[in-house]
């Protein structure tokens, strides 16, 4: 392990860490720089748990001895600093106190993310990072195989996605679907029933779903606000609202994904392994 202390927050060799609270600009450089960022132990031990690589790693000194099994087993420098200067780099004060710069790896196939998989979540344009972090926590909570994103989605490996999910980005296998909606039809041809999540009062109750689980299921998710898009509704094989009662016509998206998981889980009633 290779600790250097550091005081200077123009100090270039934290340029990865700089203005993580800019948004767009974090949009724009983590991808094309191959890199994301890990934020608090336990999601930094998940991330290496999954196989990704440490760049670096900013931390307060309190964090070195319970990261430590994890930093003498990478050649990746470690800068430690004072939490001002963490703050300073950063743009937030970072409560948890330790964040690491990971190396992104290739996408898979989604030929390789669906083979086996039974249980698939599809989200089409969620734009909210909290959310997407959230719908992958639920989806690994229930035993999902596999999350499919489409090209305009939040980014689940923005820092607060990774955050939010408690690092089950790193377990959930996912991947971006394109051309969309059109490669929803890879789907089917997998032997996937397509079910569109949307408040339309035309559409199957989730209980009778629940009722008659298809073995290979995916559903289908909108963005915050509009929903999904009339096309990717067109191209599932079925529509399906959960009820509502007090003058309440949707819930969050997140949280319509937990209920839809949990309504749908495997046979036995208990996700998997």
């Amino acid at each position: 392990m290779r600790l250097t202390p550091v005081d200077d927050p123009h100090d270039p060799r934290l340029s990865d860490y700089v203005g993580l609270t800019d948004v767009a600009l974090r949009r724009r450089t983590e991808p094309a720089l191959g890199l994301f960022m890990a934020e608090g132990e336990k999601v930094i031990r998940r991330a290496v748990d999954a196989g990704y690589r440490l760049r670096s790693v900013l931390l307060e000194a309190r964090w070195v001895a319970a990261l430590r099994d994890v930093l003498d087993g990478s050649d990746a420098p470690v800068y430690v600093a004072s939490p001002a200067l963490l703050e300073g780099v950063t743009g937030y004060p970072v409560h948890r106190g330790a964040l690491a710069a990971m190396d992104r790896r290739a996408l898979p196939s989604v030929a390789d993310v669906l083979r086996g998989a039974r249980r698939v979540v599809v989200l089409e344009d969620i734009v909210n990072h909290t959310n997407v972090g959230a719908v992958f926590r639920s989806a690994a909570a229930m035993g999902v195989d596999a999350v499919l994103v489409s090209p305009r989605c939040a980014d689940p490996l923005y820092r607060r996605s990774v955050k939010v999910s408690m690092g089950t980005v790193f377990q959930v296998p996912w991947t971006r679907l394109e051309p969309w909606p059109d490669g929803l039809h890879r789907l089917r041809a997998a032997g996937f029933v397509v079910a569109a999540l949307t408040p339309a009062l035309d559409s199957v109750e989730l209980g009778e779903l629940s009722r008659t689980v298809p073995d290979r299921l995916a559903l289908l998710l909108g963005t915050e606000g509009d929903g999904l898009s009339p096309a990717s509704v067109a191209a599932a094989d079925l529509v399906v609202r959960i009820p509502m009662a007090g003058a309440v016509d949707s819930l969050n998206v997140a949280a319509a994904a937990a209920v839809a998981l949990w309504a749908t889980r495997r046979a036995g009633g208990e996700p998997s392994s």
